[in-house]
């Protein structure tokens, strides 16, 4: 039977039917696999996020350079795939995690918030991204 409403017990079915909890020990494992992918999502976000910017900003001189600017740099074909690649990857792992808490048990929900949360603190809240540069560029006209 699937629930309707948040319950509170050790014996959840998520997402498959195969991922059956019987034991409080599974439950355990589960709620601690949920969190991890938590992170993971939020890892995966802060890494496109990064990847985005990377790409989108103007290529600069050969010698300082980080190895993966000079790749994907200046916003070229590899880097929009490679933006493509993980906004569908972050996307299924979201998804993922959205059916995951629609198994409307309370210790995966709580877990996967927890999971959110930490994962934020670690990856995203850096406050980088907050940041604008402006380039003043003058302009010789006369």
């Amino acid at each position: 039977m699937m629930h309707m409403t948040f319950y509170w017990g050790t014996n959840v079915t998520i997402l498959f039917d195969s991922w059956k909890t019987n034991s409080i020990t599974s439950y355990a494992l589960s709620l601690f696999a949920c969190f991890l992918v938590s992170v993971f999502y939020q890892y995966m976000e802060d890494r496109r996020i990064k990847l985005k910017l990377i790409a989108s900003s103007p290529p600069r001189s050969a010698l300082n350079v980080p190895l993966i600017s000079e790749k994907i740099g200046g916003g070229g074909t590899a880097a929009k795939i490679a933006g493509a690649a993980m906004f569908g990857i972050n996307s299924a792992v979201g998804y993922m995690l959205m059916l995951a808490i629609m198994s409307f048990n309370g210790g995966v929900f709580v877990a996967i918030v927890l999971g959110l949360s930490v994962g934020y603190l670690v990856f995203r809240s850096g406050g980088d991204d907050d940041r604008v540069v402006v380039v003043d560029n003058p302009c010789a006209c006369a």
